[in-house]
């Protein structure tokens, strides 16, 4: 499976759901950041293709040959993509899904609506465009009210209320650390047992602690991606 990232606007969460959502869910793909400015998946210790939206038809070529990947389209390069995507006429076809995240601001939502606009100004079928609702507090047609009426409205994108990421603290903490979701769930460091080491230091074992109670946060975050996955791909 291939799928693009991508809205308009920055600070959504595009590479959030890159590294954490799909990167572990699509056996590990590789991702492409097309991206000159903002933070990329590398920050969090990830291997990063990166690329530069001018450069679709390399980007393209890559793609061809793999079975699962993933684009992050930076909002400093979503242009760039867009017009890459333009020229190679059919070069849309290669891509399973674009998601669309979004947060609940609603400058955030109004970019979204023109991004969706746009795509499917460009032939992509609503089936293929998928609206991924980040930093939720408790209810997407409340908090999200412009971007399900225009998608209950215009049927151009699927837009279901259940693709929903709750809001949590525990993605930028993994930020601070440089550390997947992935990782974190996969380390079988017993760091309750190494807090029973009153000789430790200090600092290991404020460390010891912040990562006990990260991954036992983990596990619900993790439950939470597993079921917008299946509502994103269905």
């Amino acid at each position: 499976m291939k799928v693009a990232i991508l809205n308009y606007t920055g600070t959504v969460g595009k590479t959030t759901i890159a590294a954490h959502l799909f990167s572990p869910r699509l056996n590990n793909a590789p991702i492409f950041a097309v991206e000159t400015i903002n933070e990329t998946a590398e920050g969090l210790g990830m291997d990063v293709n990166k690329i530069r939206g001018e450069k679709f038809r390399e980007l393209f070529t890559k793609l061809m040959k793999l079975d699962d990947a993933i684009i992050d389209v930076g909002a400093s390069n979503i242009e760039a993509f867009l017009d890459g995507v333009v020229k190679m006429d059919g070069s849309h076809l290669e891509i399973d899904y674009f998601i669309v995240p979004v947060t609940p601001g609603t400058k955030e939502q109004k970019e979204t609506i023109s991004l969706i606009g746009t795509l499917a100004d460009m032939g992509i079928s609503p089936e293929k465009i998928r609206v991924a609702f980040n930093r939720v507090e408790g209810d997407v047609p409340e908090e999200f009210p412009y971007v399900v009426a225009y998608a209950k409205k215009e049927k151009t994108c699927i837009a279901n209320p259940e693709a929903a990421i709750f809001e949590n603290e525990l993605f930028d903490a993994l930020g601070v650390k440089k550390l997947t979701l992935a990782a974190l769930l996969a380390d079988e460091t017993d760091y309750k047992a190494l807090l029973s080491n009153k000789d430790a230091s200090a600092k290991d074992r404020n460390n010891w602690a912040e990562l006990h109670g990260l991954k036992l946060l983990a596990r619900g975050v993790n439950r939470n991606l597993d079921a917008v996955f299946a509502v994103l791909v269905e």
